[in-house]
């Protein structure tokens, strides 16, 4: 994995400076010193920094913290991506919703039989979570470490700096997170959060996803290939 790109490399750099940044990195710090697993492994926390550099985004999906559980051989199954999973792990149930909802939308989408979604990142789609870490079995935990700091940052900086993106907002943490996007420059979807809980009320039937592609093609922009290979060409 290659790293942290140019454009975000000074923008963490620059929070990283801030003393509720070192508060946070102390917390995470002694958390692992203390034996506690927390999710993604150090070097995935800031994953979704790697593929996409700040100017070229062209979608942005606001997820909530990272998955909390354990898959095979021990690997976790958040790997700094928001809905994504590592390879091998078994789909998760807001994913899962997804891929339904991604089914209807895009006729050539064929569910995957996997949830990593690298080759979305690739195209420069940022998965972004509201909260980069957790206690592994414990969801939100690193909620209110300072996290959503950062991450308003991070909204923040896209927001000002690139031309024009989609923003995919599900549910109410990441409608809030998108609150003070500039609706005339940028492309803002709303619906409930792709949950088991909600996913009936909203989700699906929702098409942002050619509703995505159908605004970027209007700003001659390219359209995302939603549409994910097996693991063995990934």
């Amino acid at each position: 994995m290659s790293k942290i790109l140019p454009q975000w490399q000074t923008v963490i750099e620059r929070e990283s400076s801030k003393p509720y940044f070192v508060d946070l990195q102390q917390a995470i710090a002694q958390q692992r010193k203390q034996g506690e697993v927390i999710f993604p492994k150090e070097d995935d926390v800031f994953n979704a920094f790697k593929y996409v550099d700040l100017t070229d985004i062209n979608v942005v999906i606001i997820g909530q913290d990272p998955y909390h559980g354990e898959g095979v051989n021990h690997q976790p199954q958040a790997h700094g991506l928001a809905f994504s999973v590592n390879p091998e792990i078994k789909i998760p149930p807001s994913l899962a919703n997804i891929y339904k909802e991604l089914a209807t939308d895009i006729e050539e989408f064929e569910i995957p039989k996997h949830g990593f979604l690298e080759s979305w990142a690739k195209q420069g789609v940022l998965l972004i979570n509201t909260v980069l870490t957790v206690k592994q079995a414990h969801a939100h935990s690193h909620a209110k470490l300072g996290w959503e700091q950062f991450t308003d940052a991070i909204i923040d900086e896209i927001n000002q700096k690139n031309s024009g993106c989609a923003f995919l907002l599900w549910g109410s943490h990441a409608q809030k997170k998108g609150k003070n996007i500039n609706k005339d420059k940028h492309c803002v979807l709303t619906a409930v959060h792709p949950s088991p809980l909600s996913a009936y009320r909203g989700f699906f039937g929702c098409q942002h996803f050619s509703k995505t592609n159908q605004w970027l093609t209007e700003k001659n922009k390219t359209s995302i290939d939603w549409t994910i290979s097996p693991l063995t060409t990934v």
